[in-house]
């Protein structure tokens, strides 16, 4: 019989998304399913996630410390992909993931995220008819507490991996919300759950996971250094050699410019480009910008916060749009309030050249990213950089700043690079991170557009680059394999499919 993985995580897409930590879990799950792994994958049934999947099992939960509970088993309607999810209504049924409708954080959500990990605790002690997992796989903080918890139940046979997807986001709360969690006595004094002396539900999970992952090679190293460390730095060094660099991958038939569902019926390849140039007009008619295929359309596709150098974007755009007459800007995204506004009175200061839309649609984002010549995605640190890897896929060069994910992923040799250099580039660096720096990223950009043999080639390399979970799971396979120590992870077959709810799973 083959080992079971089960993975944890905050989110999920398609049942709920709000960043790019529910692209990459389920890509994952998808890559080691089509490896032959049997891999669960548990989320929080917030609001309206049930409606979104067949119920095909439930098992109940009545003794996690945060009140009964019940775990559902089910498949998503639309993917079929399966799913356990943690159904807790007066801890998930409310607008919102993590933060509520004026877009503060619950105040519950130790007590939240406490529960999520106790309910992987009890998957990780076995429930009838649900195959016990060998290796549990956690996601950033909202699982934070997983190997802790699974470490304190006592099971030596369940290995524990930790994987962050952004250090920046660690599950700090009062120390008063010790009581809330449910720890036991042996767990509530362990070390790492405190740092600074708040309680820390990220460094709790570096320092009892039997492994630690980042999502990129240059991350990994940044983390281990105060300017991108946020804080845990220290931790993060001595788990030294526990801390392993395994890099994201993207779902390369959901984001095939051919087949996806949003660009029906008007697909393309990297061998035909032709309706590409449909989408882009269809951007610039409803993003309120005028219709000039010679135009460069620079997009921009992120939460709108300082990370992301948004406050720079605002800052250097207006300039940027007086210095370059063929410039055009369209942006989707939604964050700070300040930046909301502030775009949203550049684009009525520059109408024609400027369209913005406050919010997010994955349609919309598919499309954008279609008809659009250059994402415009810097960042102040980008653990991974999925965005940049979407836009190469539908043959949109990014610019970017060189941290990171994006500095593993991207090429290109410099502003002083000659054509034949350029001709392996596949997208752009924002060298000087200030307003100047922006223009001048902006001029390299239309210069290079016009010399058509470098453009094409370097669009040829972008869509052309190796970046499915395909060519990244092995990493994450043989961890597993390692830590379980059985051999015995992959199906035999190489393949499985699906993976099934036993018949015998008891139901309540």
């Amino acid at each position: 019989m083959s080992s079971t993985v089960l993975l944890v995580a905050g989110e999920a897409y398609p049942l709920v998304k709000t960043g790019g930590l529910a692209d990459a879990v389920t890509g994952l799950v998808q890559a080691l399913e089509q490896a032959g792994v049997q891999v669960r994958l548990l989320v929080p049934a917030y609001r309206g996630v049930l409606e979104k999947v067949r119920v095909d099992t439930t098992w109940p939960l009545p003794d996690l410390p945060q009140g009964p509970a019940r775990l559902v088993a089910g498949r998503c309607r639309t993917t079929g992909m399966s799913y356990l999810l943690l159904d807790h209504p007066a801890l998930f049924d409310r607008p919102g993931c993590y933060v509520d409708e004026n877009g503060q954080d619950y105040a519950d959500n130790a007590s939240r995220f406490a529960a999520l990990a106790h309910a992987a605790a009890e998957v990780a002690r076995g429930l009838p008819g649900l195959e016990r997992p060998t290796i549990v796989h956690a996601h950033d903080w909202h699982a934070g507490l997983v190997p802790l918890l699974i470490k304190a139940a006592e099971l030596p046979s369940v290995k524990t991996v930790l994987t962050i997807h952004n250090l920046a986001f660690q599950g700090v709360f009062d120390p008063a919300c010790i009581d809330q969690l449910g720890l036991p006595e042996s767990a509530r004094h362990a070390e790492g759950l405190y740092a600074w002396d708040r309680l820390n539900f990220l460094q709790a999970g570096i320092l009892h996971a039997d492994r630690v992952t980042t999502v990129s090679h240059t991350y990994a190293r940044e983390i281990l250094t105060p300017e991108f460390g946020c804080g845990l730095e220290g931790a993060l060094r001595y788990r030294g050699e526990a801390l392993v660099a395994l890099p994201n991958g993207i779902d390369d038939e959901l984001w095939n410019p051919a087949t996806n569902v949003h660009l029906q019926p008007n697909g393309f390849s990297a061998s035909n480009l032709g309706n590409k140039a449909r989408w882009k007009e269809h951007i610039q008619r409803a993003f309120g910008l005028t219709v000039d295929p010679g135009s460069l359309l620079v997009v921009s596709c992120c939460r709108l916060t300082e990370q992301k150098m948004t406050d720079l974007t605002v800052e250097a755009l207006p300039r940027a749009l007086a210095e370059h007459p063929r410039l055009q800007f369209a942006m989707l995204g939604k964050g700070d309030r300040r930046f909301e506004e502030a775009f949203t009175r550049i684009a009525a200061e520059h109408p024609g050249r400027c369209g913005v839309r406050i919010g997010y649609d994955e349609p919309t984002a598919h499309r954008l990213q279609a008809g659009a010549d250059m994402l415009w995605h810097p960042s102040r640190f980008e653990p991974f950089g999925l965005t940049p890897l979407y836009s190469m896929r539908y043959g949109t060069l990014p610019i970017v700043t060189a941290v990171g994910g994006l500095a593993d992923s991207i090429k290109d040799p410099g502003s002083h690079a000659g054509e034949a250099a350029m001709m392996r580039a596949n997208g752009l660096f924002l060298e000087y991170h200030d307003v100047d720096g922006v223009v001048a990223v902006l001029a390299r950009a239309l210069q290079l557009r016009s010399r058509e043999a470098v453009w094409r080639a370097m669009r040829r390399n972008a869509m052309n680059g190796a970046y499915g979970w395909n060519q990244r799971v092995t990493s994450y396979l043989d961890l597993f394999e390692t830590l379980s120590g059985d051999g015995m992870l992959r199906d035999p077959s190489g393949t499985r499919s699906r993976t099934q709810v036993p018949p015998s799973a008891a139901s309540a």
